[in-house]
């Protein structure tokens, strides 16, 4: 699935324990600086972490994300929150 900034891949296995995982990527080819990818990395880390909550409550099961970061400038952290946030959205949506 797409979102601004990403598209989203994953894997859901229903299973007898919740499990949840999270991978994020960036491109060498739009980003040479190793220090902008890392902070793109970070930045949607944090946005992960801070709002994988709503979703661990209804996971009945095994669910692996990934993000690939598709756009070609360095975003602003309010918006990566907003991007991450509508992707666990519609995780929610698809996997309940």
């Amino acid at each position: 699935m797409s979102v601004p900034h990403y598209r989203v891949t994953f894997m859901y296995k229903p299973a007898v324990a919740p499990v949840l995982q999270a991978g994020v990527t960036v491109s060498t080819r739009f980003f040479k600086k190793a220090k902008d990818r890392n902070k793109i990395k970070r930045q949607t880390r944090e946005a992960w972490r801070l709002q994988k909550a709503a979703l661990q409550e209804q996971l009945k099961g095994e669910l692996h994300v990934f993000f690939i970061f598709t756009d070609k400038e360095l975003p602003v952290y309010t918006e990566v929150y907003a991007a991450v946030g509508k992707a666990i959205q519609q995780l929610i949506k698809k996997t309940a």
